[in-house]
């Protein structure tokens, strides 16, 4: 269960860019780098579930199947299609299956994005969930932890998950688990590069994201927008380029901006 002490309700744009960068200074570094990772959501009751999970309910072998069929119907052109099965599940995320994965961003404006850009949930308070992946994968099985460690990184990378477990059956199968980890997808195109993207896996796909950190409140914060300071957010977003237009490069983001920006605000209220 969510404890309330967690839960920060914004006040204005300038408590939200504090809360955002609350607890970043890292004194040894003597420089501002957050252990945070970010996921903006338009609706405060969204639970964090994978699309997995959302389309296939308790129907488990499905995981398999959908990837095989992703992975033989899909152009053999495209990189990592004829790699490893961590690849193919980025992959697989990136073009829209639903997978056992999280979206997530090292970028807290990418997170304000998201929570902001759906006008047809403007009646809606938004969220950003605020997480402390740098924790979450330190408390990974040693085989793991070991290699973040020789690495001298906070985030696993597809390249290490590669090296110490072939596929997602021996990442389930890591004794001690349930397990989440956050990794780094391969810059497979602008909009993973331009979203500062991570993910984040669970080692029982059936368990929500929630259910991690729930057990322990020092691992994340829930930041909530009311509605009535989305407009205002949105548009100073729009205004620093933080758009569709920047995030999903090509004409398909380029309409989307356009629509929103020449939308009257008076149409929808």
């Amino acid at each position: 269960m969510l404890d309330s002490a967690n839960e920060i309700i914004i006040k204005s744009w300038s408590h939200l860019c504090e809360e955002v960068y609350h607890n970043s200074w890292q004194p040894e570094l003597g420089r501002y780098r957050t252990n945070y990772a970010f996921q903006g959501l338009s609706d405060k009751n969204f639970i964090l579930r994978n699309g997995f999970k959302r389309n296939c309910g308790k129907h488990k072998e499905l995981e398999y199947h959908m990837l095989r069929n992703f992975r033989k119907y899909a152009r053999t052109t495209e990189p990592g299609l004829t790699k490893t099965q961590w690849q193919l599940l980025v992959l697989a995320q990136h073009h829209g299956l639903p997978t056992r994965l999280l979206d997530w961003t090292y970028s807290p404006f990418v997170a304000m994005h998201f929570a902001t850009a759906s006008t047809d949930k403007f009646d809606t308070d938004g969220v950003i969930w605020k997480v402390d992946f740098v924790k979450i994968n330190r408390s990974a099985p040693q085989l793991l932890k070991k290699a973040l460690d020789e690495e001298k990184c906070n985030a696993f990378t597809v390249e290490i998950l590669e090296e110490l477990i072939p596929d997602l059956k021996g990442f389930d199968e890591l004794a001690g688990g349930p397990h989440a980890i956050f990794f780094e997808p391969p810059s497979i195109d602008d909009r993973i590069v331009n979203q500062y993207a991570l993910f984040s896996v669970i080692s029982d796909y059936y368990l929500d994201f929630e259910d991690i950190l729930f057990k322990d409140p020092e691992l994340y914060r829930k930041i909530v927008i009311p509605k009535e300071l989305k407009w205002e957010i949105r548009d100073k977003l729009d205004q620093a380029n933080i758009n569709e237009r920047l995030l999903f490069p090509g004409l398909d983001g380029l309409a989307s901006w356009l629509k929103r920006h020449y939308l009257s605000r008076q149409d929808i209220n």
